[in-house]
Order: structure tokens, then C-alpha cells, then sequence
């Protein structure tokens, strides 16, 4: 609880909001986060594959026939179930591929609490086979604590841990008359109290989480994102533009005359030309927009879901917000180049930036402190 309060402090208030609902989730955390949830899902299923038929010995040895035997066949059919999860789901970046292996996971002890607790409820047992009928009414414990493996928001938690607490809820109406009341209620009790540990603990490794990418994906001089990331959202977007037949630009900004001030004032008046033009960048892009820092005085800025002419208009309201000063006091400008996915052609992401790129070096040629977008 401590470490959650930590994160909680530390995590800046729009990054705070990604701990409750996964809907505003940026795409490189939403990426990396859906490969960790299926590769614990695909572990954990592995595990459960190999370690729930061991109880059949335990069964046959304290319960009668035909019981243990309906037992068996059902611990069998889990055991396969999971081996088929853990074998045959595919590794993927997406939420939605996460959120399936998620559910598919619960859903198999799930259905086997219903048919086991239904099972056992038809025969009176004592002493040993009692005790151990009882540790089955455990299991819905087990499947809640589980939610603390995986990196997951408040809701997701809730979600997941629903259609737990619902089954258990169903299998106690179905044998009330054969129940205790009151220990049925203390049991549930304590069910709600560990899903919400859990589901804080899943929010507590989701905010380590944000803040490693965070850390990972960031250039440490000015805040943007670094290249390698740059790259990666970049294809992700060109991706989305090609199946839904949307618009994407990109701008290639190089700031203007950049070596002189490294040259005349030092690196450290460099590295102050650099932070302050990416604040000022950041400070006024649309919401959506993405800042990259592409290499020494170059910037890639995306524009998904927008035509060029409107990346245009949109880099020229930076342009006159201004990028910082020069150590001399001379505002800083800079060479920039646009390009669009579906008017430029682009075979791939990589060539939009070619092309991009090109079109700064006509912005150099034709007097620098220029927008190109036509070569």
C-alpha cells in the first residue's frame, strides 16, 4: 500500500488518470502493456496445465466413485484447456488479444468452480473428504488473487473479478438451503476485500509500469520522445491510416544555423536552444499530435487522422507561437518539410519520413525558415 501511494505522488495528473480506465492510454504503453498480459497469461496457463491434474491422487484417495472419477475427467478438461491457452495463443500488441486471453483464463477454473461446487453438493462427506471438499470452495480466492499478476487499471480489475464474485453468488443461491448463511457471507466477504488488494496490485505494477516506459521512451534532454519510440509510434499509425483509409503527415523540422550556437556559445547553450524549442512545440500541438526528437536539431512531428494542408496550418500556428531564442537573443527558426501518406504515395513509414526529409533540404535550399510540403 505504501509503494501504491508512492506511484499515486509521483505520477503526473494526466498519467494518473491511466491507473482507473484504459481508454487514454498512449499507444506505446497500450503495446507493451497487452504483450505482458499475454505472456503472464500464457505462464500462468502453462502452470495450472501441469499442476491441476497432481490433485487427482488427493480425490481418488478420500472421495468414493463415481465422485473422484467426475473430478478427474474435469480436472482433465481444465488441464487440456489450459494447455491449449498456453500453447496455442498468439503473442500480439493489442489490448483487445490481451483482454481475450484475460478472459479465457478466468473462464476456465470459473467453470470448473460452478461444476465441481454443483458436484460436491450432491454428497455428504466427513472428515478427511469433508475437509478436502471444502478447500474446492477456495478456488474463487485463488482466481481473484490471480488479478495481481497483471498489470491492470481499476476497471479492468473490476471487470475480471465480476464475473468471479457473480458465480460464486449463483452457486450459493442454487444450494441455500445447504449452505450456512452467515460463513457463506464471511467468505464473501473476504472474496471482495482480496479482489480489491489484487486489483490495487495490479494498478501498483501498471504505474511502475507507465512510469518505465515513460522513462524508456523519452529523449532525457527535451521531454519528446526518443527515436526508437518515435519509429514505433510511427508505425502504429501508419498501420491504422492504411486499414481505415485515413490521412497521416508528418513533419521533419530541423532547426536553422543550430551548429553556430554550438560552435560560438558551447554545447550547454545548445542544449538550452534544443529544450526550449521542444517545450515550445509541445506546448502547442493538438491534441493527438506526437513530438519526436529524431537525432542532434531534428524533430519528427505526426499528425494522424489529418491531410497535409492542415499539418500545415497546424505547424504554422507553432511556427508563430515562436521556438525560443538564440543565445544572442535571435529568435530560433527552423526548415520544415510535410509529407502525407495517401497524396505523397508512401509505400511505408519509412519513406514517408524520406520524403519528409527531403522537402526540409528544399526548405534549406529556398532560404530556411520555411514550410515545404510540395516537392
Amino acid at each position: 500500500m505504501i509503494a501504491f501511494n508512492r506511484i499515486i505522488d509521483e505520477l503526473p495528473r494526466d498519467e494518473l488518470f491511466w491507473l482507473f480506465t484504459p481508454f487514454k492510454h498512449m499507444a506505446l504503453l497500450a503495446t507493451r502493456r497487452a504483450a505482458m498480459v499475454i505472456s503472464r497469461v500464457r505462464l500462468v496457463a502453462a502452470m495450472f496445465a501441469v499442476l491441476t491434474p497432481l490433485w487427482i491422487g488427493v480425490d481418488l484417495l478420500v472421495f468414493p466413485w463415481p465422485l473422484w472419477g467426475e473430478l478427474a475427467a474435469g480436472r482433465v478438461a481444465v488441464s487440456v484447456a489450459f494447455g491449449v491457452l498456453a500453447l496455442s495463443y498468439r503473442s500480439s500488441n493489442r489490448m483487445h488479444d490481451a483482454y481475450v486471453a484475460l478472459a479465457l483464463m478466468f473462464a476456465i477454473p470459473t467453470l470448473f468452480f460452478a461444476f465441481s461446487y454443483q458436484l460436491l453438493a450432491g454428497f455428504h462427506l466427513d472428515g478427511l473428504a469433508g475437509a478436502v471438499s471444502a478447500g474446492y470452495a477456495f478456488l474463487p480466492f485463488v482466481m481473484v488473487a490471480g488479478l495481481s499478476v497483471f498489470p491492470l487499471t481499476a476497471l479492468e480489475g473490476v471487470l475480471f473479478a465480476s464475473p468471479v464474485l457473480l458465480v460464486e453468488m449463483a452457486v450459493a443461491a442454487l444450494n441455500w438451503d445447504k449452505i450456512d448463511p452467515n460463513a457463506f457471507f464471511g467468505s464473501f466477504w473476504l472474496l471482495l476485500l482480496i479482489a480489491t488488494v489484487a486489483t490495487l496490485s495490479g494498478m501498483s505494477q501498471l504505474g511502475f509500469m507507465i512510469a518505465l516506459v515513460r522513462q524508456a521512451i523519452r529523449d532525457s534532454l527535451t521531454g519528446c520522445f526518443s527515436r526508437s519510440s518515435g519509429e514505433e509510434l510511427l508505425e502504429i499509425q501508419y498501420i491504422i491510416s492504411v486499414r481505415s483509409q485515413s490521412p497521416l503527415s508528418v513533419a521533419f523540422i530541423d532547426l536553422d544555423d543550430f551548429k553556430s550556437v554550438n560552435d560560438r556559445y558551447g554545447h550547454e547553450a545548445g542544449d538550452q536552444v534544443l529544450t526550449a524549442a521542444a517545450e515550445s512545440i509541445r506546448a502547442n500541438l493538438r491534441t493527438g499530435d506526437m513530438l519526436a526528437r529524431w537525432g542532434g536539431e531534428e524533430f519528427i512531428l505526426i499528425f494522424p487522422n489529418t491531410f497535409a494542408t492542415d499539418a500545415v496550418l497546424a505547424i504554422e500556428r507553432l511556427r508563430a507561437a515562436g521556438l525560443g531564442q538564440r543565445p544572442d537573443g535571435r529568435p530560433v527558426t527552423a526548415s520544415i518539410g510535410v509529407a502525407e501518406r495517401s497524396e505523397d504515395k508512401s509505400s511505408d513509414c519509412k519513406k514517408l519520413v524520406d520524403i519528409a526529409d527531403h522537402r526540409m533540404y528544399l526548405a534549406k535550399q529556398a532560404g530556411k525558415d520555411q514550410v515545404v510540403f510540395q516537392g
